[in-house]
């Protein structure tokens, strides 16, 4: 289990930009360290109503996150390709990242075991990491799912103070 004040789990997984139905580059988290707090977004799957809402919140607010000079990933068990085509038809404007192997979700302790009762997918949660990649804040789902666009703005406080703003 990944805690406030340790580490982050490095791990390697193709990125999704969504320019084309193919658009997949490989992501290091280990690499993407010191341009700016990181926010890893792990959401259960692309096409649904509760992810949706959730990421086109995070869209909504990406000038503030970009203020902070932050990097906001959506991260998910889904294909590369099927997330290229979720962030085409939603004007997603940040990058997505795919766990398709599930040892992402394993490495953070956010396996959602029974979706549907059908299959294993990545427990909706935020993890906000500083230059170095100490997590600085965590969220994990429980219960219901909260007011997207006031979470969205407290994710964005949580990246402010570790950004030093």
């Amino acid at each position: 289990m990944v805690h406030v004040g340790e580490k982050a789990p490095d791990f390697v997984v193709p990125r999704a930009d969504g320019d084309a139905y193919n658009d997949v580059a490989e992501f290091t988290l280990s690499e993407a360290l010191g341009d700016g707090p990181i926010v890893l977004a792990f959401y259960p799957a692309a096409f649904t109503s509760g992810c949706t809402e959730e990421m086109c919140s995070f869209r909504d607010s990406m000038d503030a996150f970009e203020d902070l000079d932050a990097q906001v990933y959506g991260i998910s068990v889904d294909l590369p390709f099927a997330q290229n085509i979720w962030i085409q038809e939603h004007d997603l404007n940040f990058s997505m990242l795919s766990d398709w192997n599930h040892d992402v979700v394993y490495q953070y302790d956010v396996v959602l075991e029974d979706m549907y009762g059908l299959v294993e997918a990545a427990q909706r949660s935020v993890f906000v990491l500083d230059d170095e990649g100490t997590v600085v804040y965590k969220w994990v789902r429980d219960g219901d799912n909260p007011d997207f666009d006031a979470f969205v703005m407290e994710v964005r406080d949580a990246v402010a103070e570790a950004a030093g703003e």
